[in-house]
């Protein structure tokens, strides 16, 4: 599995980790069974929010890290609505209870709102870093001009990354967003890198592309096209599996290498397009 510094926080992590959006609606035995295994693959990165399933979640991966914490760069979310000084610190001490763990490596704003005080939300992000409680914070679902309003609060190397929607039909990040955090030298962590169900089936545009690619490289499409969206310095991606199945494979992409004409071949084949309005986030 490759390892990169994760933006400024100095911790190297893998290329490759595990989102759990949703898998409350899965098997809980399964769940955790192809969470543990991804962990035993180099699969470390494990990100989880108290929205999902309201906490049902955070349980889940709580089973799932039991004896193996210090294994995992843990990762969770705070909701906008629970974001005030005082509010983020009730979440996050919450999320720790259910994630049976005194820290967090990262703790992250889950999305931005118009009427949020982000120096509220970032000094109670410091204090849980000095509280020990958490090891870096950064935030999600930011565009340009909310990680522009949020840098002055942050400071100098305290945003570590942003999580952002990214998918091979979904590149809206290139035109601004990676840019802004490769400049500032923050992380973006794509989730949700197979598009809910948008991903290319065999006889549709773009399969042959990452087929061929794959077969180049002993994998599979699924993992051209994770090595495709992790192929900056700056990327990493959390791709969600509920199998065991799935999750070997997630974890066999973590040491692919496209070389700059595979690369290419894959940007023509999933045009980025013009750029969009807003940010999207589903």
């Amino acid at each position: 599995m490759q390892q990169r510094l994760f933006g400024p926080a100095q911790l190297d992590i893998g290329v490759i980790g595990q989102g759990t959006w949703n898998i409350d609606y899965d098997d809980g035995d399964t769940v955790v069974a192809a969470l543990r295994r991804g962990i035993e693959l180099g699969l470390t990165h494990i990100d989880t929010a108290e929205l999902y399933g309201d906490g049902v979640v955070e349980e889940m991966v709580a089973e799932a890290i039991e004896g193996r914490r210090d294994e995992v760069f843990l990762v969770s979310k705070v909701m906008p609505e629970n974001a005030t000084r005082r509010g983020t610190i009730r979440a996050c001490e919450r999320t720790l209870e259910r994630l049976d763990t005194g820290s967090l490596d990262c703790y992250l704003l889950h999305w931005p709102e118009d009427d949020l005080s982000l120096d509220e939300t970032f000094e109670a992000f410091d204090r849980l870093l000095r509280a020990g409680k958490i090891r870096s914070w950064g935030v999600s679902n930011f565009d340009v001009a909310d990680l522009e309003a949020a840098l002055p609060y942050a400071g100098p190397g305290g945003l570590v990354c942003n999580q952002v929607l990214y998918h091979l039909w979904e590149r809206h990040i290139e035109h601004a967003v990676l840019p802004w955090c490769e400049s500032h030298g923050v992380a973006v962590t794509a989730y949700s890198p197979f598009g809910h169900g948008r991903f290319p089936e065999p006889g549709q545009r773009g399969w042959d592309v990452l087929a061929r690619i794959g077969q180049a490289h002993g994998a599979t499409p699924r993992q051209a096209a994770l090595g495709f969206l992790t192929r900056r310095p700056s990327l990493f991606a959390i791709p969600k599996s509920v199998t065991l199945e799935h999750t070997v494979e997630n974890a066999g992409a973590g040491d692919l290498r496209l070389t700059d004409a595979e690369i290419d071949e894959i940007d023509a084949a999933f045009p980025a397009g013009p750029p969009k309005r807003v940010l999207p986030m589903l």
